[in-house]
C-alpha cells in the first residue's frame, strides 16, 4: 500500500513510471468510450471513497471516471452530512470505518493537518486531491501535458510560472522540478514569492529554479507559461488589495510573445483575471487538454497507490 500525499515524498522513479503508464493507458482508449471498461480492468471490485471540503469539478470528475474506467466504483461523501463534522465522531473513528468498507481514500481538504491526522489512522491508500499546501494530482497531470504536446522530456524544457508563487499549485510544481530536474522561472509580486524552506530544499537537491519580480523576465525564452488564480479558494485577504500587486502580472500576448514561438500556455482552472481571453482562448492555450489528462493521470495514480503499476 502507498499514499500519494505530496510529490517530495515520493522517488523520482516512481513519478516516471506513473507518467509512462498514463501514456500507455490514454493510447489504449483511443476508441473507447467514457465508461468503457479498460479491458484489464485491474481494479475490478475495488470502491475509492472521495470527500470533499473543498469546491471541486475537475478533480471530482477526473478521480471518478478514474476508478470506474479501471473497474472499480467511487462514492463521494460530503463533510456536512457525516459524524466527523456534524455528530462528534472522532477522525480516527471516522478513518477506521473508511478502511473497513473502502479500498482507497481521496480527500481535497481545507487543513493539512487533517491530511496528516488521517494518514496515521488510515489503513488504505490516501491520495491528497488538494490541500492547501500541496497540489500533487494536479502537477503531475501537468508534467503529463507538457511532455504529450512538447514531445519531449521535461527535463529538457524552461517551464514559466506567474503569479502567487505562495499557493498550493506552485509548491508541487517546484517540487516536481526537482524530481524531473527541469528549469523553473517563476514570475511574481516580491510580497508574494515562494516559500523560502522550499526553495532551500529545492537548491540543496540541485533545484534549477530562478525568482523573478518581472514576468516578461520569467517568460523569456520559456516552453510552456504556466498560471493560477491569483484569489484562490485558500485565500482569507482583502481581494481588493491583494490584486493591485498583480496588476503587471497578466499574461496577455506581450507576456507570451516573450517565450519561444512554439510556447503553451497553461490554467489550472478555474480562471480569473490573471490571463487575458485572446491567451486563454488561443491557439497556445492548451487548458483543456491539460484538464482531460487529469483523468488519466489520477488512473495511475490509483494503480500506485495499490502496487498494481505495469
Amino acid at each position: 500500500m502507498k499514499n500519494f500525499i505530496n510529490i517530495i515524498d515520493i522517488p523520482s522513479k516512481n513519478l516516471k513510471k506513473i507518467i509512462i503508464d498514463a501514456k500507455k493507458r490514454k493510447n489504449k482508449r483511443k476508441n473507447l468510450k467514457a465508461l468503457d471498461i479498460d479491458k484489464d480492468a485491474p481494479l475490478k471490485g475495488k470502491m475509492l471513497i472521495q470527500m470533499f471540503e473543498k469546491s471541486s469539478l475537475r478533480t471530482r470528475l477526473s478521480f471518478y471516471l478514474a476508478i470506474k474506467q479501471l473497474g472499480g466504483s467511487a462514492l463521494t461523501l460530503k463533510p456536512d452530512e457525516l459524524h466527523l463534522t456534524k455528530g462528534g465522531e472522532s477522525l480516527a473513528d471516522t478513518a477506521k470505518i473508511l478502511s473497513t468498507y473502502g479500498n482507497a481514500f481521496m480527500l481535497r481538504t481545507d487543513s493539512d493537518q487533517k491530511l496528516e491526522e488521517f494518514k496515521k489512522h488510515i489503513t488504505i491508500p490516501i491520495i491528497n486531491g488538494l490541500s492547501p499546501s500541496s497540489h500533487p494530482t494536479q502537477v503531475l497531470s501537468d508534467v503529463f501535458t507538457v511532455e504529450e504536446i512538447k514531445k519531449r522530456p521535461i527535463s529538457k524544457l524552461q517551464i514559466c510560472w506567474i503569479g502567487d508563487a505562495n499557493n498550493n499549485v506552485i509548491n508541487s510544481l517546484i517540487e516536481a522540478s526537482v524530481k524531473f530536474s527541469f528549469k523553473l522561472n517563476i514570475g511574481c509580486p516580491k510580497k508574494y514569492e515562494p516559500n523560502k524552506k522550499l526553495l532551500i530544499w529545492a537548491k540543496k537537491n540541485k533545484g534549477k529554479i530562478n525568482v523573478f519580480n518581472d514576468c516578461k523576465k520569467a517568460a523569456t525564452d520559456s516552453d510552456v507559461v504556466f498560471t493560477d488564480k491569483v484569489i484562490s479558494m485558500n485565500d482569507k485577504v482583502n481581494k481588493s488589495r491583494k490584486l493591485k500587486y498583480f496588476k503587471n502580472f497578466k499574461i496577455n500576448s506581450k507576456v507570451m510573445n516573450c517565450a519561444k514561438k512554439n510556447a503553451i500556455f497553461l490554467h489550472c482552472l478555474p480562471r480569473g483575471s490573471e490571463v487575458s481571453d485572446d491567451v486563454f482562448l488561443g491557439k497556445q492555450s492548451k487548458v483543456w487538454d491539460q484538464a482531460l489528462n487529469r483523468v488519466y493521470v489520477q488512473k495511475s495514480i490509483l494503480l500506485y497507490c495499490f502496487g498494481k503499476l505495469r
